[in-house]
């Protein structure tokens, strides 16, 4: 049985990206990148847009206003173009995907991941893919919930906003750590609410 990990890198203030910024806001450090370096495989879960996205940077795309990768960057976008990578889309991509190990899933999302999860072993885990990452929460199959907060708040800047559309949710934390002095990892297993606890029915 698989286990599933919804995994976020965002500012403090929520944000999963922000205009004019270089990746990882540009506050990776030798901590964090060697924690990156040491995590198990997994089979990685993404939407269309994600795909689009993250095949645009494998094939040699770079984001707005930089003229090329750095090398932390570079090296994690090889790495994913290396793993396993399940897409779903119901209808805008075709096969065949170009980006390496990718596999385009037409199916429900949602009944997809419960049977992988049921059929299969290792660790899934989403990128990105902000609706997939709700509904898959949405669904109570979510088993780990994990944010890596960098220190910056992108409050003018900040571009998709992670948490909005999100169910009130409980969430038990099982593990914490600073990267570098400054980059907080907070890990958490998490309880989807029918309501808060103060709106309970009489």
């Amino acid at each position: 049985m698989s286990e599933l990990l919804v995994d976020f890198i965002t500012s403090l203030d929520g944000y999963a990206s922000g205009e004019g910024w270089p990746g990882f806001w540009g506050l990776e450090g030798p901590d964090y990148l060697a924690w990156l370096g040491e995590q198990p495989k997994v089979t990685y879960l993404m939407g269309a847009n994600t795909y689009r996205l993250m095949s645009g940077f494998a094939a040699g795309d770079v984001p707005a206003g930089q003229d090329e990768f750095r090398a932390e960057e570079q090296e994690s976008v090889d790495e994913l173009t290396q793993a396993p990578k399940v897409v779903f889309s119901s209808s805008s991509l075709e096969e065949p995907l170009k980006w390496a190990n990718c596999t385009l899933v037409r199916d429900d999302a949602v009944e997809t991941v419960r049977a992988m999860k049921e059929s299969e072993p290792g660790i899934l885990s989403t990128i990105g893919s902000l609706s997939l990452s709700r509904s898959l929460l949405r669904a109570g199959l979510v088993d780990r919930f994990r944010v890596v907060m960098f220190p910056v708040i992108t409050g003018a800047t900040g571009a998709e906003r992670i948490y909005d559309g999100y169910p009130d949710v409980a969430l038990e934390m099982t593990g914490s750590r600073t990267f570098d002095g400054r980059t907080q990892l907070v890990e958490y297993k998490p309880r989807v609410l029918e309501h808060p606890p103060l709106g309970a029915p009489a």
